[in-house]
């Protein structure tokens, strides 16, 4: 007996309706024709910056309106396949249907999301660092299983990363990550990670097998646009070249390109040492040092420090956005959502789908209801 969908599909269609609502395409399209035409001027090229915002403008808008096209037509092609699984009792069309709702309910999830999106930096690339707090060296081991479960959710969502720092830990774990992810929508979506998670199992370094408690912080910050404005003047930048360490290539540990880059006003420091020449690992750290100081600016702008990352909290007991509990038992609930798994390694696999997807939902339930 083939299990009838049809409940799903036009639960997910009446989904997409509604969404479309938010969306309104209408006034995308003509915003998207309008930029088109803009492009085929003489003169278009002859500033290169303003050029090249236009088009990624464009391609955004293209990107949204072809996104929901092709879900509405991929929810007709879903709606077919399951009636005639249903009808001729083919189970491998329907388990093919069973499949592709899954699919069309993560791009639904998607779609969503984006409508929910409206910072200046929501859709573009996320910065993303890892620090380890309290619980010693098994702090470091749970910021590397944080990084690890970050970057394959990257990888599930086809997003591109790049490593910058990640420096062993004393004996186990790393000292700190810093990278980037890039991708539609990264900043908006790993906003939901922004902060402190606590993770409770048996310690792998005592022998008495006691449970422990460990704490790790994660900080997303935007990549800026190149057309953001960050003064940082030569002569408030220190700039170190040091032996990488680490993972990295057959480079490391052969030549100094790894940079280290102090701006003494603010006393942010800075290192990239993943890429194997200097320039390029100074040009990194540059750009991360550009967001951090927009983020301070922005802070002290409006006088909070919750504006782009949250507020900074002691990464201790008490100031955790997420539960991680392997032992005595297994869960992963959020604090700020109520929404909890028992699926522990699926989520350090990278399955966050939910949790991200069910934050984004409670901030805007929120908004809505200050």
């Amino acid at each position: 007996m083939i299990e009838d969908r049809n409940t799903d599909v036009q639960a997910l269609r009446e989904r997409v309706a509604h969404i479309a609502e938010y969306l309104h395409l209408d006034g995308k399209r003509a915003e998207l024709a309008e930029l088109e035409a803009r492009t085929t001027a003489p003169d278009f090229w002859d500033d290169q910056s303003q050029a090249q915002q236009v088009m990624a403008q464009a391609s955004g808008l293209r990107d949204e309106i072809e996104g929901y096209e092709s879900l509405v037509s991929a929810l007709d092609e879903i709606e077919v396949a399951n009636e005639l699984a249903v009808a001729e009792g083919d189970e491998e069309l329907g388990a093919e249907t069973a499949a592709g709702l899954k699919d069309l309910t993560r791009a639904t999830n998607d779609l969503e999301l984006a409508t929910w999106f409206t910072g200046e930096f929501d859709h573009g690339d996320a910065l993303v660092t890892i620090l380890p707090g309290q619980g010693g060296l098994e702090a470091q081991d749970w910021a590397e299983m944080l990084m690890k479960m970050l970057i394959k959710y990257a990888v599930i969502r086809k997003w591109k990363v790049d490593v910058h720092d990640s420096p062993a830990g004393v004996e186990l774990g790393i000292d700190r990550a810093v990278f980037t992810v890039h991708g539609r929508n990264a900043y908006g979506m790993l906003a939901s990670e922004n902060g402190v998670h606590r993770l409770v199992r048996i310690s792998p370094t005592d022998e008495k097998k006691r449970r422990q408690t460990t704490f790790a912080r994660v900080e997303v910050l935007p990549v800026l646009p190149d057309n953001v404005v960050v003064e940082i003047r030569d002569e408030d930048i220190r700039v170190d070249v040091y032996r990488s360490s680490g993972p990295g290539g057959q480079s490391v540990n052969t030549t100094d390109s790894a940079v280290r880059i102090t701006h003494m006003p603010s006393g942010l420091v800075v290192t990239c040492q993943n890429e194997k020449s200097q320039l390029k690992n100074k040009e990194t750290a540059m750009k991360i040092l550009r967001s951090r100081l927009y983020e301070l600016e922005e802070a002290k702008r409006l006088a909070e420090l919750d504006v782009l990352k949250g507020e900074r909290q002691e990464i201790s007991f008490g100031s955790q956005i997420r539960n991680y509990v392997l032992y005595p038992y297994q869960m992963v609930k959020d604090v700020r959502t109520g929404i909890e798994t028992g699926d522990v390694n699926g989520v350090l696999d990278g399955d966050l789908d939910e949790f991200v997807i069910g934050y984004h939902r409670w901030r805007v339930s929120e908004e809505q209801g200050a």
